[in-house]
């Protein structure tokens, strides 16, 4: 992100930008490029051809001063030593909320709280927790991606809705030990996390309180609408309809020229096949059986997906190519931990927001995931690369290679996923692992490139389908969607007609 907001050109002013509701010490604090928006930054760069709306503002924070806590009390009430933030203001809108700093290798232990105040109607939210453990969504240590100079920490994005105004308070933890993730107890049978999240879980009874990381900005992000240029869904494996125009940019042209065996290229939607359709659509690249002999296929069939053109990706903020694994041997299932406070309507939206916040706030290559999944079961495709194709994404920390990673949109801790929701995990893993010979109620080994879990190096067996916290230590992907994921193996093994 730092190489993205270096440049000045089309960079507007702060004052314009944010209008404290009060004079503070923190609004001198703010620095003065805040913002630069995706057709500015495309003229800087030369990356984009035509302009995409939506933009991110980016705000310094600055030292909270002490106050006690009392009704109505503000971003400083209570905040303690070292607490940092920024009293209430009103900035352009936004709809996604996060935190980053410079060092990708230091942890934020502590919490973030935000409150915001709705477009429409000018009231403000309560205080909202930010999920401040995100360092286990990203690519794997020692690669290209991870030492890019561009990376750095970065809470989980909060979806908040159309907004206009922002509070934030960021409170480092008491202790060292009260600072550790919060961990979900482990489920049956996995002691090597419980040991993990035990040790993670370490109180030091000394009274020091946990320095924050460097460089703390607020990063509000406005998703942008969708293009209206998107053209309707039109059938798989057959020509544009006669008369249409569509003339991408080379980085769109790139994106929908990895799935070209699956649809045209001014495609918004990958149709459904039945599992006789994509037996025979995939017929010659689909495994051997173990003795060299034709099986019969075991792969379900492929449910519709909506592509990065159809929830409105913008391809000039991603970096060009693609990377690519070997093979996919399994599939980890994440939630976005964003919050539930979304309409199905809104989830391209909400992806946009994320894929914004990954790229140019967090400093990935592209967005994390490979597939997202929204609260009615619609998929959509993630990371650029090919929907079939072995492509690595930047989801597990230390398993990326051999994987995909399919990211539930929302926060399922406490709230129990929808079963729209679970059948499309179990129809997408059904297709996608289909396509490797993998079995959906199998296990797999995977070799660890480093983590809090498993050392770099470490060969590890794994479900075929397995939750985030299994390759990392971590809450994700929430208590009541991880113990879904049995259902979830038992029926994409059903669709392959195992």
């Amino acid at each position: 992100m730092r190489g993205y907001l270096a440049s000045s050109i089309g960079v507007t002013c702060a004052a314009a930008l944010t209008l404290p509701l009060a004079p503070t010490a923190a609004t001198a604090a703010v620095s003065p490029s805040q913002t630069v928006s995706t057709a500015a930054r495309g003229a800087a760069t030369g990356t984009l051809s035509r302009a995409v709306p939506g933009s991110t503002q980016s705000l310094a924070l600055a030292p909270l001063p002490r106050t006690r806590a009392g009704r109505g009390a503000g971003a400083g009430a209570g905040a303690g030593v070292g607490a940092q933030g920024l009293t209430r203001r009103e900035v352009r809108p936004f709809s996604l909320v996060g935190v980053v700093w410079d060092d990708p290798g230091a942890a934020l232990h502590g919490t973030v709280q935000v409150r915001t105040r709705a477009t429409a109607t000018h009231e403000w939210s309560g205080w909202q927790e930010v999920d401040t453990h995100n360092d286990d969504h990203a690519a794997d240590p020692g690669t290209a991606e991870s030492r890019s100079g561009r990376v750095r920490g970065s809470t989980a994005p909060l979806w908040v809705g159309d907004s206009d105004g922002v509070e934030v308070r960021v409170r480092p933890a008491a202790e060292p030990g009260a600072a550790a993730p919060a961990r979900e107890p482990a489920e049956p049978g996995t002691d090597s996390r419980t040991a993990a999240e035990g040790s993670a879980g370490a109180t030091d009874p000394r009274p020091v309180a946990w320095e924050l990381p460097g460089g703390l900005r607020l990063e509000l992000v406005d998703p942008g609408e969708r293009p209206d240029a998107a053209p309707a869904p039109v059938p798989a494996l057959g020509p544009a309809s006669a008369g249409r125009a569509f003339a991408p940019d080379a980085r769109t042209a790139e994106a929908a020229a990895a799935n070209a065996d699956l649809a045209p290229a001014d495609a918004t939607v990958i149709p459904a096949l039945s599992k006789e359709e994509t037996e025979e659509a995939f017929a010659a690249t689909l495994p051997d059986s173990a003795d060299g002999t034709r099986a019969k296929p075991y792969i379900g069939p492929r449910p519709s997906i909506t592509t990065r053109r159809g929830w409105g990706a913008d391809e000039g903020i991603r970096k060009g190519g693609f990377l690519y694994t070997k093979k996919v041997k399994a599939a980890f299932v994440h939630h976005t931990a964003t919050g539930n406070k979304y309409t199905c309507a809104q989830a391209p939206s909400v992806i946009r927001g994320i894929y914004r916040y990954h790229v140019l706030s967090s400093g990935w290559r592209d967005i994390g995931y490979n597939f997202l999944v929204d609260k009615c079961g619609k998929i959509y495709e993630g990371r650029a690369g090919g929907v079939a194709k072995a492509v690595m994404g930047a989801h597990t920390l230390g398993f990326n290679t051999d994987s995909t990673g399919i990211a539930v949109l929302g926060t399922y801790s406490s709230k129990k996923p929808s079963a729209a929701a679970v059948k499309a995990v179990a129809r997408l893993t059904a297709w996608k692992l289909g396509l490797y010979g993998v079995n959906p109620k199998g296990t797999t080994h995977l070799t660890s490139g480093g983590g809090n879990l498993y050392a770099k190096g470490r060969k590890v067996r794994l479900h075929t389908i397995s939750g985030h916290r299994d390759g990392f230590a971590t809450s994700c992907p929430g208590k009541r969607l991880y113990a879904k994921l049995g259902s979830a193996r038992s029926a994409a093994a059903g669709y392959q007609g195992r």
